[in-house]
């Protein structure tokens, strides 16, 4: 069988999309809840993304002018769909942007110190940092997009490589449904990958009959890795793994943590300025909105000591994508009827399917709340 590169291209858009920072966190409420549920939840949620994005996909091909998920929502529901998913855009990429700058804080101070002392000073000197390469532009994205995906994937592979004969068995062995419903937010953020589909539809033009299957792959690919990345950190750590996994080591491990969310926070960042500049026309202040809101909410957090990492991903998780899941199956009911053009596949949606998501990431949102409340 032919090497189809355009389908592998198609596919890889999607893993790398959804392969974030978001990973470091997971190990931490698996260590919470027990392995065995956390890979209950990775794999429960990612089968729910999977059919949401396949959703999506479908939206796209009964669409004749690609858009983004703002502009679908536009078209089939009206402008109050866009306001609500461009809100939903704010709050996960904010979250996100914020989550980073209080994990490569504590990152930078625990490599260079030992401790979490000058985690603001090391904040500060990274966003500072971050915001000059964010004035060169698209063509600083390509090269880091691209090598911040290969980068986390190798990240990935070599820890598991490197600790495989320190997993103890214990580690993974314990269960605690007291905390069943911890690992939800961070794991749902960790697999948010949905802003991709549209890219996808063009990249697979003149394949459209493949784009189902390459949305089920570029699915499956995190999804495993996720497994083998939570599987390594939990399985040497155990219950002292560190909310942020790669500083739970005190060898070169931090490291690869800080280049995990570099890659992320960069991308993100370029992702806001875009939404500032083509969907909200805000060309002259949108660099002072994506630099100065991300660092004026870390040094709010930080001297009230609001939330941590693993909260903020926790949020931005059942918040951004409880909200973007609940748009896109509306637009998927709308889309059936008012579709443009005829799908190349069609995934059965209706009401009652509609009310089953609705039940459980309320629910989600709900047990977030009372985690961290209780943390």
């Amino acid at each position: 069988m032919r090497f189809d590169k355009k389908f592998w291209a198609t596919a890889f858009t999607l893993s790398g999309t959804i392969i974030g920072a978001g990973i470091l966190g997971m190990p931490y409420v698996f260590s919470k809840s027990g392995f065995a549920l956390g890979v209950f939840w990775l794999v429960f949620l990612g089968l729910a993304t999977l059919y949401v994005s396949l959703c999506l996909g479908e939206i796209t091909l009964r669409t004749k002018k690609v858009h983004q998920i703002p502009g679908y929502a536009e078209f089939y529901l009206g402008k109050w769909g866009k306001k609500i998913m461009l809100f939903a855009m704010f709050f996960g990429i904010y979250s996100a942007l914020l989550a980073y700058l209080i994990g490569e804080g504590e990152s930078f101070s625990k490599l260079f110190f030992g401790s979490f002392k000058y985690s603001i000073l090391f904040a500060i000197g990274f966003w500072f940092v971050m915001t000059l390469f964010l004035r060169e532009g698209i063509d600083g994205l390509k090269k880091i997009e691209f090598r911040g995906v290969l980068l986390t994937i190798s990240i990935i592979l070599f820890t598991f490589l490197f600790f495989f004969q320190e997993i103890k068995t214990e580690n993974l062995v314990s269960v605690d449904y007291s905390n069943i419903f911890v690992p939800f937010g961070v794991v749902l953020f960790a697999l948010l990958g949905f802003s991709s589909i549209p890219e996808m539809r063009i990249e697979i033009m003149g394949k459209e009959r493949k784009l189902k299957k390459a949305i089920i792959v570029g699915t499956i690919i995190p999804v495993v890795l996720y497994l083998i990345f939570t599987m390594t950190f939990l399985g040497v750590f155990g219950k002292t793994v560190s909310e942020v996994a790669t500083i739970s080591s005190d060898s070169f491990i931090p490291v690869l943590g800080i280049f995990t969310m570099m890659a992320a926070y960069f991308v993100l960042s370029f992702s806001l300025l875009n939404v500032f500049d083509y969907d909200l026309n805000t060309r002259k202040n949108s660099f002072l909105f994506v630099s100065l809101v991300p660092i004026l909410m870390y040094l709010i957090t930080a001297t009230f000591n609001l939330v941590s990492f693993v909260d903020i991903l926790g949020i931005a998780g059942v918040v951004t994508g409880g909200l973007t899941i609940m748009i896109i199956l509306l637009i998927n009911i709308r889309a059936k009827v008012l579709g443009n053009r005829k799908p190349e596949f069609s995934i059965p949606m209706n009401w009652f399917i509609f009310a089953i998501f609705a039940a459980v990431f309320a629910m989600g949102v709900v047990f977030e709340i009372l985690n961290i409340y209780l943390r």
